[in-house]
């Protein structure tokens, strides 16, 4: 046999023995395990991507060692070669998938991924089944560019309107926001997709999120914020789970056994695997004990740690195989795993189509007196705002997407109206000279510095408005990662912003002319003080790429908005009850100003279950918009509530709703229940279903179903440490806001019902002073 021979069969040989791991259908994940070493078990659990040269931890998740694969991507599995040494890619991506749009190896190749609209963008459509469309777009770009696990949905709560990741999360409310991501998870995972639902648990701001211990009541912890992590991890099964940076009540999440074992597991079924926070925790043995199975992002002082651990007896050789038996039965269903080759293809004018349907969806009419909206085709704008040319179309940080390009609001517009060239060109000539004035970031996480607005002069205004017969302005916010919102010039207008729209309001209702604010924003800015000088405003939040196309078609009555508000607008910032304790207090000095170390601080969620909407109506707090709330060009009559109530707490209800004008649109449908006040107090109302219609014609009727389990509205008791029913009277209502409660019936419950029993005690260690209505 020749040489060329005998290499050929060596090459088959030591192929035969590497992958001897694999059956036909695939990793036979037992028999792997048998076979893999105590360094091979090391190497599972934790990441790759500082693997290569140990960059500088500050960079944060997105910039490391992915280049031989999927550069950009937020980091991979390290190469073994008992499993062929392949490498499954995880890549972030709560607003699109987040990856560098060039390779070396294909400098003529673009990788662009689509941007669609922002997560609370999503919740405003109230719409699961698009949520779901959404989630197969995110799928099929993953898979065709070769990412294996996308790291979203962010599923905590916004339990203040500052938290700098609030645009990357749902709602104020888990039940929204565990159906959203149910349905989003299902249409990625559906494409064959992993994704992880983040920041499991209580990860509700930025402000030293390494070391803030969260202090938090078990009763609110249960209702509020695992709750809608639960209903996603039971209706969707997700490959993986993020574990979050901070502590809760006084055990860091990634160190946690009872939430990531009694609870993740042992109480919701979880099958999956949990993956860190990029740099999260502080002990590895911890970690991997309490079945956070793999480390991110894997950096080199992690390298022998593990093996040590288990030859000292500090970590079982059976507690790894736990750890490394979750991440192989996710791996073996990667795309990676199934020798997938990926495209770099996928089909981008689909996405596209998608994202500029949700931008639409997701919209709010906050405003619009006197029908101001939409717009003659003859109207002619004074398009004002840096927004208006330069539209912000998702966050920072881990929330950002490398897209080809971004439908501005005033390219949106031209498409239907004359906008005045003056403003066209002063806009311009400003923003050029202020981005030629301004440094370059270094790098892409924290607070990007949005241009500042222009100052006009009023006699400059008053000649725009004499031409043009509507005035428009755009006012922005963007924030991200690693750093928290301010009140000042962020959640309240900035000087120049306030005069801005108090002389456009002056000069051009001076005239009889109409003023338009759009609202090109990621999370909540107080509106109560000026909403009055507008005649309209539409909310387009960070609408995606499209956002531009969005906005125009919505404007001139091509789309009719649906959108509704997944948290509450208050009045003032103060007005929220958690702003008297957020971001919390700092217990110690800061040596040192890395955003991935912070100060060791705690914040105690005083607030309870009042939350939100919680919070402003069973305190009787005036808003300025409500959770739930938004217009339409269409009207919708509600009708015909019926409630057929089972002996053991089931509970189907059903409605008409009937488009009752000239204008073909969609109608939101929410369902609220009041429970009895027994021995535990309850909010006045609770979100506990929603469903959204089809396009109604004018004059279409639709029926809409519901059908509640008792865990649907059982309300958690720490005594009884049980999911619970309490006798007494529940009132359902059903109407298109929080405070638009249309139709109402009434129920009694006769006994107590045990709904569910919970394994886990998640009860703080010392006595929290909740709010409650019963104290003074």
């Amino acid at each position: 046999m020749n040489s060329k021979f005998l290499k050929f069969y060596s090459i088959i040989f030591f192929n035969l023995i590497m992958f001897q791991g694999f059956s036909q259908q695939g990793l036979d994940t037992e028999n792997t395990i048998e076979k893999l070493s105590l360094e091979d078990k090391e190497r599972l659990v934790i990441g790759s991507e500082m693997e290569k040269d140990g960059e500088d931890e500050s960079q944060g998740a997105g910039v490391g060692e992915t280049e031989d694969k999927v550069p950009g991507a937020a980091g991979t599995s390290l190469p073994i070669p008992l499993l062929g040494n392949k490498k499954v890619v995880l890549a972030d991506g709560p607003a699109g998938i987040r990856i560098n749009p060039k390779r070396n190896s294909q400098p003529d190749k673009e990788y662009y991924a689509t941007a669609f609209p922002v997560a609370s963008m999503l919740a405003s459509t109230f719409n699961k089944e698009l949520a779901y469309e959404i989630g197969e777009s995110f799928g099929d770009e993953a898979k065709a560019f070769g990412v294996d696990i996308l790291l979203a949905p962010g599923m905590n709560i916004h339990r203040n309107p500052l938290a700098g990741r609030n645009f990357e999360y749902y709602s104020e409310d888990p039940v929204l926001s565990g159906y959203l991501g149910t349905y989003f998870t299902r249409g990625v995972q559906s494409k064959g997709i992993g994704v992880s639902l983040k920041h499991f648990v209580a990860n509700n701001q930025e402000t030293n999120r390494s070391r803030i211990n969260a202090i938090v009541g078990e009763r609110a912890l249960r209702e509020i914020y695992l709750r809608g992590f639960e209903i996603a991890v039971k209706n969707s099964n997700p490959w993986t789970v993020m574990s979050a940076y901070n502590k809760v009540n006084g055990e860091y999440a990634s160190e946690s056994k009872k939430l990531l074992k009694a609870v993740l597991r042992e109480e919701w079924g979880f099958e999956g695997f949990v993956m860190t926070d990029w740099f999260a925790g502080e002990n590895v043995v911890a970690q991997l004990k309490a079945g956070n199975d793999l480390l991110m992002p894997g950096i080199p002082k992690n390298k022998g740690e593990i093996v040590t651990a288990v030859k000292s007896g500090e970590l079982t050789e059976e507690e790894l195989n736990e750890n490394v038996r979750s991440i192989l039965n996710v791996y073996k269903k990667t795309p990676t795993f199934l020798d997938y080759q990926a495209s770099g293809n996928p089909d981008l004018e689909n996405s596209k189509s998608i994202a500029l349907e949700a931008a639409i969806e997701g919209s709010v009419l906050l405003k619009n007196n006197n029908q101001v909206l939409p717009l003659d085709s003859n109207a002619k704008l004074g398009l004002f705002g840096v927004a208006s040319y330069e539209t912000i179309a998702v966050g920072t940080g881990s929330g950002n997407v490398n897209m080809k390009s971004v439908v501005a609001i005033s390219e949106g517009l031209q498409k239907y109206y004359s906008i005045s060239k003056e403003t066209e060109e002063v806009y311009a000539t400003y923003i050029k000279e202020y981005k030629e004035n301004t440094p370059e970031k270094a790098w892409s996480f924290g607070p990007d510095e949005h241009i500042v607005e222009k100052e006009w002069e009023l006699k400059e205004l008053q000649d725009i408005a004499e031409k043009t017969s509507v005035g428009v302005i755009t006012i922005s916010r963007t924030s991200g990662e690693f750093y928290d919102r301010q009140q000042g010039n962020d959640f309240y207008l900035t000087q120049r912003e306030q005069q801005l729209l108090k002389n456009l309001s002056k000069v051009y209702h001076e005239k009889g002319k109409k003023v338009v604010v759009i609202l090109n924003i990621g999370g909540v800015i107080e509106t109560q003080s000026w909403k009055n000088l507008a005649d309209s405003i539409l909310l387009v939040w960070q609408p995606g790429q499209e956002g531009g196309d969005a906005v125009a078609q919505l404007i001139s009555g091509t789309a009719n908005p649906s959108g509704k508000l997944p948290m509450t607008f208050p009045n003032k910032y103060m007005d929220h009850y958690s702003s008297k304790n957020f971001p919390g207090d700092e217990l110690e000095d800061n040596p040192n100003p890395n955003p991935f170390q912070g100060v060791k601080s705690e914040v105690v969620y005083e607030e309870g279950i009042y939350v939100g909407y919680r919070y402003f109506d069973s305190f009787k707090i005036p808003v300025s918009f409500p959770f739930g709330f938004g217009l339409s060009y269409s009207e919708f009559e509600f009708k015909k509530l019926k409630v057929k109530q089972s002996t053991n707490g089931y509970l189907e209800i059903s409605c008409k709703v009937k488009n009752s004008s000239k204008s073909a649109g969609k109608e939101v449908v929410q369902l609220y229940m009041s429970s009895p006040d027994g021995n535990l107090e309850k909010p006045s109302i609770e979100l506990r279903a929603f469903d959204k219609t089809k396009y109604l014609e004018p004059n279409e009727e639709q029926v809409i179903k519901f059908r509640l389990t008792p865990k649907d509205y059982a309300s958690y008791s720490s005594k009884e440490k049980a999911w619970i029913l309490e006798p007494g009277k529940y009132q359902i209502y059903v109407g298109n806001s929080s405070v638009d409660l249309i139709l109402s019936e009434t129920i009694t419950q006769d006994e107590l019902i045990i709904v569910e029993r919970t394994k886990a005690d998640l009860s703080p260690s010392r006595e929290v002073n909740e709010l409650s209505r019963s104290k003074p």
